[in-house]
């Protein structure tokens, strides 16, 4: 379909206007014409700025981390690419060398439309006591065709060469879509012996079991066979981009059916917005551009990946079934042993509802009844349980004990 350059020409259309929009918007907030005249100043300059920004960004923003010590003084933090892959890099958020080794967590990150900046106070907040990595997903557009497909079975490989490239001994946590690709990952290395299993597996409201409690998301992708969605969803790379003519799912689409779900959340967001400039509430008005410069900031999708995920995790449902294949093979997590398992869920969640998480307990028999927790986060959305105060205060806490838990258990071993 054509739908990728209908849009790349409506964007093209509509810059010049919003360039307009943000230079007419920095004018009014310098200009000073007279207190009789602030009000309407303000309102103006405030409309203005809500049109500039009403855009959608397709380059991943800066992650800008700083790392809190123990005793609360900031210490710098070193963004490196620790291993460059066509479809992802692997980052190491490196900090002072002369600290003490703290334990490696891989932070696996959607790749579901937003970029890997999404878990920006997730990989923060952990930062303080843990050596943090991050799967780095990049915008499939800019991937050239020659660097061949990336469907289920790709996502996985990547998954075992960085935790083979972290090295033994590292822990996981995957928030939401990586779930149940994190658990197939794990149990595969579990099957094969790897040395490089992670000590520990931490899943946040991600679909293991979408039969369960089923959402409006999971409606919405089981209301249509899967040609429906190769038809309708996919689309090709318009000619100036690096991925020029790889068919792919156009994140400006999942953000469009995200904010569908929550319409009027979203407007009274931008409503909340205007009534904080006008009002020169700067630190509300910021918060609300940091979260929004987030959100509106997508990555297009492999098409590959994206309809075998829609068809083995939301239609099928290989995982619960049993027959999930990695390269040709049924994966078994009840070979997952030496992993211990955590898995956390939002009260108030519409996209991943509880249940649909907890279901890796049942799956993952190998694991010791003392190995695996779970926990439900009282009074929470989707983005609650890895951002926000809630996280940082009540579901954090859980992840680090698990991975101090699961290194007391190695150390007693060894």
């Amino acid at each position: 379909m054509m739908f990728y350059d209908a849009y790349q020409a409506q964007q093209d259309l509509l810059a010049p206007m919003r360039a307009g929009a943000s230079l007419f918007s920095s004018a009014l907030r310098e200009t000073w014409l007279g207190p009789g005249l602030n009000h309407l100043l303000g309102s103006l300059s405030a409309s203005a700025e809500i049109i500039a920004r009403a855009k959608m960004v397709h380059e991943r923003p800066p992650y800008d981390l700083t790392a809190l010590t123990q005793d609360g003084s900031a210490a710098p933090v070193q963004e490196e690419v620790a291993l460059a892959l066509p479809f992802a890099n692997l980052v190491h958020f490196r900090k002072d060398p002369k600290t003490a080794r703290q334990p490696a967590v891989l932070l696996v990150a959607p790749m579901a439309g937003h970029f890997a900046t999404l878990l920006r106070q997730t990989a923060e907040t952990m930062l303080a006591d843990h050596d943090v990595y991050i799967t780095d997903w990049k915008n499939a557009r800019d991937v050239p065709l020659s660097a061949g497909r990336f469907g289920t079975d790709e996502y996985v490989d990547y998954l075992i060469r960085f935790l083979e490239h972290i090295g033994p001994g590292a822990h996981t946590l995957a928030v939401c879509q990586p779930c149940a690709a994190l658990l197939v990952a794990v149990a595969a290395m579990a099957m094969d012996g790897n040395k490089a299993v992670p000590h520990s597996m931490t899943l946040m409201a991600g679909p293991v079991d979408t039969r369960i409690n089923p959402t409006r998301v999971n409606e919405v992708a089981t209301a249509h066979p899967i040609e429906w969605f190769e038809k309708n969803l996919i689309s090709a790379v318009p000619a100036r981009y690096a991925g020029a003519g790889r068919h792919v799912y156009p994140g400006f689409l999942q953000l469009s059916a995200f904010m569908a779900m929550n319409l009027p959340r979203h407007v009274r967001a931008h409503l909340d917005l205007f009534g904080h400039i006008i009002k020169g509430e700067d630190e509300e008005a910021d918060a609300n551009r940091k979260f929004y410069d987030e959100y509106f900031s997508v990555a297009d999708l492999p098409a590959e990946f994206y309809l075998e995920t829609v068809q083995k995790v939301f239609q099928e449902h290989h995982l619960p079934r049993g027959i999930f294949a990695y390269r040709g093979r049924i994966v078994d997590p009840g070979a997952i042993r030496n992993t211990s398992l955590l898995t956390v869920e939002a009260e108030r969640d519409n996209i991943c509802a509880p249940g649909q998480t907890q279901a890796a307990h049942d799956l993952c028999t190998g694991i010791k009844p003392f190995r695996k927790r779970h926990y439900v986060q009282a009074g929470v959305g989707h983005y609650g349980i890895f951002a926000g105060s809630r996280w940082q205060m009540q579901v954090y806490p859980m992840v680090r004990n698990i991975i101090l838990a699961s290194e007391n258990i190695t150390g007693k071993r060894g």
